[in-house]
């Protein structure tokens, strides 16, 4: 599965060449940016569900309830 800030790879290139993606945004539709040039689509779950092919790198998560 994926999550935000993740970094995944789509069946498609990006015209620049690069096929790295960070997940910027999710909800009903999920915002990619393109880790070379900094493009940004936004584009339905489904589709993206749909074009995406594996992820590549997890992002780490921080424990904020450790902090009190």
């Amino acid at each position: 599965m994926y999550d935000l800030n993740d970094i995944v790879e789509m069946k498609k290139p990006h015209p620049c060449g690069e096929n790295r993606w960070q997940i910027i945004r999710m909800g009903m539709d999920i915002r990619i940016k393109c880790t070379k040039c900094g493009h940004m689509v936004m584009m339905p779950r489904r589709d993206f569900e749909r074009k995406m092919k594996k992820v590549l790198e997890t992002a780490e998560k921080n424990d904020v309830s450790s902090e009190s």
